[in-house]
């Protein structure tokens, strides 16, 4: 029995370095919220421990010490009001102890006052779309993963599935508010890094924050459950310092007045077919091979088939309508704020000559400028 007891208490010396350094631990963060949450979690877990090496210890010690062979005999005795008020009481100031530093920390969390910058963050099946409020600046983030790899055609990656095109870039040292909406279903934000994890809801806006404090890559996922490709939505931050971030703002900004003003030029350009098919294959596999697959056989009965689909063999300004402006209470999404008027046209141009339509025209830029809602 001493035995026992002294292997129950020396788990109860562990030092806490131990714990932290467990695989199956929860990880520290860099974000002053996710340390103390981090902190939070040792506190009530090593509290856990004592209380579970009291109640196990005084169960064993009871069983060994009052066993039948020794000739225990069982008291004959019921209601006792010390007992009832003990076990009631300790409990109760047990909870107390907990609660107070997990209302301080949730307090803290709901807390996105005084704010550097505000990050509108909307979940699209399935992207997600990074709005920098009064920076000009916005950007869709889309799964970067070979299709290959998902169909098991080359080896995964460190990185499989957690890699963007466009990571969402902040810097370091600063208040960052989140801001976040949906377009469609439930999506849910979740950064484990920054101890952020806010459902984005079709109609509602949600509020977070954080304060990085070290550079780095830091990765996460939505975990609502937001359709088929649910696991096909990556989060990525690049955290950088101050003065990088203002750098790269700047070029960002500059970028998109240098896209917006090829996007309008390339309204008076015209393309040959072969020219479209071959950007709007890439548009199509970045952007629409998830639902409609790769052979535009879709699948039956979650998403329409494109192979001999009446909406591509038809006229163009209705195929061009519906990728533009998307299929109201359905899963198509409108790729006219995700996509130039030249991509549209491109894969458009590429869905009625692939898989064996071969309807034969070629969509321009122009002839996407043209459609309205």
């Amino acid at each position: 029995m001493k035995r026992v007891l002294y292997c129950l208490l020396a788990a109860l010396m562990v030092p806490p370095v131990w714990a932290e350094s467990m695989r199956l631990n929860m990880t520290q963060g860099v974000t002053g919220i996710s340390q103390e949450v981090y902190h939070l979690h040792m506190t009530i877990f090593y509290i856990c421990c004592v209380i579970g090496v009291i109640v196990f210890g005084v169960m064993l010690y009871a069983i060994v010490k009052h066993r039948k062979s020794k000739g225990a005999v069982a008291a004959n005795f019921h209601e006792s009001t010390k007992v009832e008020i003990l076990w009631t009481l300790i409990p109760f100031v047990i909870l107390i102890a907990m609660a107070i530093p997990a209302t301080k920390t949730l307090l803290a969390m709901e807390d996105p006052s005084n704010s550097d910058l505000t990050i509108k963050i909307t979940g699209s099946q399935w992207k997600w779309h990074y709005d920098y409020f009064d920076k000009g600046v916005g950007f869709y983030s889309v799964l970067a993963t070979p299709r290959d790899q998902i169909e098991n055609k080359q080896a995964k990656q460190e990185h499989y599935l957690l890699e963007v095109d466009k990571p969402l870039v902040l810097p370091t040292d600063r208040k960052i508010r989140f801001l976040m909406t949906s377009d469609d279903v439930i999506h849910s934000w979740w950064m484990p890094a920054f101890a952020v994890k806010k459902d984005a809801i079709p109609g509602f806006i949600n509020e977070a924050w954080a304060r990085i404090d070290k550079p780095g890559t830091y990765r996460g996922q939505c975990t609502e459950l937001c359709g088929k490709d649910h696991g096909f939505m990556p989060i990525v931050v690049k955290a950088v310092e101050g003065p990088e971030f203002d750098t790269w703002l700047a070029s960002q900004k500059q970028a998109q007045l240098d896209a917006a003003a090829k996007a309008k030029a390339a309204l008076s350009k015209t393309l040959t077919k072969d020219e479209l098919y071959q950007k709007g294959e890439k548009v199509f596999l970045a952007h629409c091979a998830a639902c409609h697959q790769p052979t535009g056989l879709g699948i039956p009965g979650v998403f329409p088939a494109l192979k001999g689909a009446e909406i591509v063999l038809g006229p163009a300004e209705k195929h061009i309508h519906i990728v533009k402006f998307g299929w109201p209470g359905s899963a198509m999404p409108a790729f006219g704020k995700q996509l130039t008027a030249e991509e549209i046209a491109a894969v458009v141009t590429y869905e009625r000559n692939a898989w064996g339509n071969n309807v034969g025209d070629a969509v321009q830029a122009a002839d996407v400028d043209k459609v309205e809602k």
